[in-house]
């Protein structure tokens, strides 16, 4: 089958005196025929590319799905009078939320059954399930496209009936004010971005509803929650670099609004209550890794904040848990998390010990104050994930539960982790690598190495266990991740030092940590594959444009690869909102920065290694386009025999497909790829 060749039609770019020439911009439009022809072309060709690989593919995925508990269920958690717990039934897609009178041995209640509301559809999502404080109505949102916008519904717990009050195009969030009666809830613009918080009160019309507050600055999106000691209802406005806080009496909807501290310029924070004071976290006072700070309610702006917490240029603060005694930490320390427990009446602390040389750590659900009890999680490369509860007082820890992997081949000292450290192009700078691999798996020049990165938004990818990754460890692959910057595995700076003009860092870094898994003989470029989706799909396409030669496959997963384009268009989901994490393209450095490191402006006449690239048709956060064209431009000029692949799925989002186990067909998708490449089909 010969690959599709998409039309040409110029579309001539321009800004800074600097012209584009973009031949395939008329995919910009998911309207058009034309569009959903070549896509399902890409289909096509795709699955006849793979067509030796189906019978594989359905194998991994029934191992995947194999090593899963059918019949599994959560932890439960007690809440206002009430065990929570949420459940799946064999043979079902859909999580079940169900709950318990006082104890667990009363009948079981079940509040939602999503099977039930996702029959007939292709894709459907619950994001949001809150129930009210008199334990008597539940609010739910739904999104059956992908795109993250979702309709508020509401049920009547009580009598089972689905109440009337529907309101449209929300966040799916929805905040119980303690009346019962009135519930706070964001609407989304043209772009997606959250702007408007409202409140409705139930049985009137959504169009009564009243505005509260409108973020008119575009680059600020807002959120609404509940504090832990539920007294407080806060409206949060943030930035990639700045936040602000109002909030009320959750007892008094009609309340006016205050402020916590007004938004200033790379100043963030975050707020917790409890008792008559404000805990917040923030970077305030060149806080650059952060710090805990304290306020009295009624006076509550930065000029009243005192240090619980002092900075520590070694240690990022990531978060916090207040109890009526003790005051919980999540710290991380040479990238590795950890939870610090601080007795507030004597002052001592101590650290939770954890052993694995990489793992992630982090504090729990914990909604009780006066407790000595601190649920928490942990999970690492060979530690499938789990949760404990911890006696602050006692010292002693028990575990609660801990994911079950079936079809009985996992034994987890059949598995070896380790981090190293790569050597940067720099000289100076060492880049954090956590690996994983069968105990059986030798280190050669003929192991394939599968390497994982991100890199963006300060988010960190920490070592932690998958059951569908076992599926490439038992098939001789080493998984990877590089730790690279962008993210903030080594504190805030690691995180400046890779966003704006310093993204190239990103990029390099993972290069850098590829050539030194080939340098120490883990793999040699033959063997060497890369991954990663959304930013990390960026990652990837702008490591094969600096870098054609060092993998042999990439696998891109809903790529942002078209940064130039999007970025100027203000009307796409997330564009300005990003401006402080890529730069303002209308500012001419920081367009010709991004230009140069587009992967899309980049493609060129060359060898490239072999692609699998995915995407969702009705993906919010990276456009189907961006993949589109990208595959579209790679094709025309791209001067080798290797796979290049493109695969659509026309019912879902930026999340993939909905339901429990059908992302699992995407994994052995890929899987089988890179397996395909590796000659182990």
């Amino acid at each position: 089958m010969t690959a599709p060749q998409a039309k040409k039609i110029e579309n001539i770019l321009e800004i800074h005196g600097d012209k584009r020439i973009d031949n395939y911009f008329w995919m910009n439009d998911r309207e058009n025929p034309e569009v959903i022809k070549y896509l399902e072309e890409e289909n096509a060709y795709e699955e006849t590319m793979m067509k030796e690989t189906q019978a594989f593919q359905e194998e991994l995925y029934q191992e995947m799905k194999a090593r899963y508990k059918k019949d599994d269920e959560s932890l439960p958690y007690f809440f206002n009078e009430y065990w929570y717990i949420v459940r799946y039934e064999e043979g079902k897609e859909y999580p079940i939320f169900c709950r318990r009178f006082h104890t667990m041995e009363n009948p079981e209640e079940i509040i939602l059954d999503v099977n039930i509301l996702a029959e007939g559809q292709e894709f459907f999502e619950v994001a949001n399930v809150a129930v009210s404080p008199n334990n008597e109505l539940v609010s739910f949102s739904e999104d059956n496209v992908g795109r993250r916008i979702y309709s508020l519904n509401f049920k009547n717990l009580l009598t089972g009936e689905i109440l009337s009050d529907k309101i449209e195009n929300t966040t799916g969030k929805a905040v119980w004010a303690n009346d019962n009666k009135h519930i706070f809830y964001i609407r989304k613009d043209e772009s997606l971005r959250a702007y408007k918080v409202y409140r409705h009160e139930l049985g009137t019309d959504p169009s009564e509803d009243v505005l509260i507050f409108h973020e008119e600055d575009e680059t600020f999106d807002v959120n609404v929650f509940k504090t832990k000691s539920l007294e407080y209802i806060f409206l949060a406005s943030s930035s990639t670099i700045s936040d602000e806080h109002h909030f009320i009496p959750s007892d008094n909807v009609f309340a006016e609004w205050k402020v916590i501290q007004p938004r200033i310029d790379d100043l963030e924070y975050s707020v917790e209550h409890y008792e008559d004071e404000f805990y917040i976290i923030t970077n305030a006072d060149d806080a650059t890794n952060f710090k805990i700070v304290k306020t009295k309610i009624d006076n509550c702006g930065m000029e009243n904040w005192v240090d619980v917490i002092p900075h520590r240029a070694e240690v990022l603060l990531e978060g916090f848990e207040i109890f009526k005694d003790y005051l919980v930490l999540e710290e991380r320390e040479e990238g590795l998390l950890q939870i610090k427990i601080i007795n507030e009446k004597d002052g001592e602390s101590h650290d939770l010990p954890f052993s694995d040389p990489t793992y992630t750590a982090y504090i729990g659900l914990n909604l009780e104050f006066n407790t000595e009890i601190l649920r928490y999680g942990y999970t690492s490369l060979t530690v499938p994930s789990s949760t404990f509860e911890y006696n602050m007082k006692d010292k002693t820890t028990k575990l609660l539960k801990q994911q079950e992997v079936l079809g009985g081949k996992f034994v987890a000292e059949n598995y070896i982790s380790e981090r190293i450290w790569a050597d940067s192009r720099d000289g100076e700078t060492k880049i954090p690598i956590s690996l994983v691999y069968h105990k059986d798996t030798q280190k050669t020049a003929e192991t394939p190495v599968l390497l994982y990165g991100y890199g963006s938004y300060g988010h960190t990818v920490d070592a932690s266990f998958s059951n569908v990754r076992l599926s490439i460890l038992d098939r001789g692959f080493i998984y990877a991740i590089a730790h690279i910057r962008g993210g903030e595995y080594l504190g805030r700076e690691w995180y400046e030092e890779g966003k704006m003009l310093f993204k190239k860092n990103t990029f390099f870094d993972f290069i850098d940590a590829g050539k030194y898994l080939i340098k120490e003989n883990y793999t040699s470029s033959r063997h060497m594959y890369a991954m990663g989706g959304s930013a990390g799909g960026l990652l990837v396409g702008a490591v094969v444009n600096y870098e054609p030669k060092l993998f042999n496959g990439i696998v891109a997963q809903v790529p942002f690869v078209d940064v130039v384009t999007t970025m100027l268009d203000e009307t796409i989901p997330l564009t300005t909102g990003e401006y402080d994490e890529w730069g303002n393209p209308n500012d001419e450095e920081y367009y010709h920065y991004m230009k140069d490191y587009s992967p899309y402006d980049n493609v060129e006449a060359k060898d490239y290694p072999n692609m699998l690239i995915t995407t969702g048709f009705h993906d919010s956060q990276v456009q189907y386009w961006e993949p589109a064209k990208w595959v579209a431009k790679l094709r025309e000029l791209k001067t080798d025999d290797n796979l290049l692949l493109f695969k659509t799925d026309m019912s879902s989002g930026h999340g993939g497909a909905s339901g429990r186990f059908e992302s699992l067909k995407e994994d052995a998708l890929e899987y089988a790829f890179l397996l395909k490449l590796e000659h182990k089909i």
